[in-house]
């Protein structure tokens, strides 16, 4: 097999392992880690090669990703199980693999280097390539799809969603406009419709005037959100007391998704007048990360598609052993300062390793 097209530098690498590592070393069984965003392999091939006695469950939407990383980790075929799957479908990965808990999980969001550098793709607003953005090109509607059936009260909804954008009204209006005309299939005719709507003093600041409209795109005909808001809760549900989630998210809405899951599990649910914590109540994770961790200068310097990372990770902790106060286990949890990361000073939102949101 060739090359993958694009360069693959795995994000935050080191400190993803150690966050997992104390996870992944169970006494007496093997560990199962999964990943549930496999893109080309590189995060997978760190935690094979650092614990020798671990097991990889892969998935990845994207078969030709799944090709790729299938030929980078052949070495540790005996210990991996990959799936062509979306990660909101892992707990039926995992009941076809007789796999009732998991040690480790990573989630690497966002699109990946593979495809946001293969032209062809059309995630790129900087190549011209038909408008298709889906992650899994066997299924699904594409993105030409959507500029040439939405409604433009839709149009405007999914580009102040999901892009943000200020200017939606005005995109979805020069876009319906334009198709009126002649259907609009390629990358560059939307990124120039999208350009010329925009007025001329907002283009000069921000970035490209596309990249916004690209994003929400690639959001909608991805189900990205919807997906992430299901597959989270039922991988830190998933895990064995003692194992390790650590999220990688590359935009405000991916994060807010994550932390707000995260959060939901930290705390304690019991009413604040009792003085003891009930069963079921008490909360079932603790936080490993003090806020979301981003890149540190080093990272950015060899890695400049890590500049919009923001990390979080968390561990299944167990409190059906002993009562503890409810007020305590309300209050927040003690950060931990030994393991905080340097917050990168950086402009913008840019791209990632394994791939990116707004970048072209």
């Amino acid at each position: 097999m060739g090359e993958p097209r694009g360069a693959h530098l795995p994000v935050l690498l080191r400190r993803c392992l150690e966050l997992l590592a104390p996870a992944l070393e169970p006494a007496g069984r093997s560990a199962v880690h999964v990943d549930a965003t496999l893109g080309l392999g590189g995060h997978a091939e760190a935690v094979l090669a650092a614990h020798p006695n671990a097991v990889l469950v892969g998935l990845d939407r994207d078969p030709e990703a799944l090709r790729h990383a299938e030929h980078r980790l052949a070495p540790y075929a005996d210990r991996t199980h990959l799936v062509h799957a979306v990660y909101d479908q892992l707990p039926a990965v995992l009941e076809e693999l007789g796999l009732d808990r998991v040690d480790g999980a990573l989630f690497d969001l966002g699109v990946s280097s593979l495809q946001i550098d293969a032209a062809d793709r059309g995630f790129s607003y900087a190549r011209d390539a038909p408008l298709d953005m889906r992650m899994d090109q066997t299924r699904g509607p594409t993105a030409e799809d959507i500029v040439n059936t939405y409604e433009a009260a839709e149009l405007t909804r999914i580009l102040r969603r999901y892009g943000e954008e200020r200017f939606a009204s005005r995109i979805a209006a020069a876009i319906v406009r334009a198709r009126s005309r002649a259907r609009i299939t390629s990358s560059a005719r939307l990124a120039e419709l999208v350009e010329n709507a925009i007025p001329a003093a907002a283009r000069r600041t921000g970035g490209h005037p596309a990249k916004r409209t690209f994003q929400a795109l690639r959001i909608e005909v991805n189900g990205e959100l919807s997906t992430l808001e299901d597959a989270l809760p039922a991988a830190l549900d998933a895990l064995a007391v003692g194992g390790r989630v650590v999220v990688l998210s590359y935009h405000s809405l991916e994060d807010r998704i994550v932390k707000q899951a995260i959060a939901a599990r930290v705390r304690s649910s019991a009413p604040v007048d009792l003085p003891v914590e009930l069963p079921g109540t008490g909360p079932t994770m603790r936080l490993l990360t003090r806020g979301a961790e981003q890149a540190d200068p080093a990272e950015l310097a060899a890695n400049p598609r890590s500049a919009s990372v923001r990390l979080r990770a968390a561990e299944r902790i167990d409190h059906t052993s002993r009562p503890i106060p409810a007020a305590a286990a309300r209050e927040r949890p003690r950060r931990i300062r030994a393991i905080r990361q340097p917050r990168a000073l950086v402009r913008g939102e840019t791209t990632r390793g394994k791939g990116h949101d707004n970048d072209p």
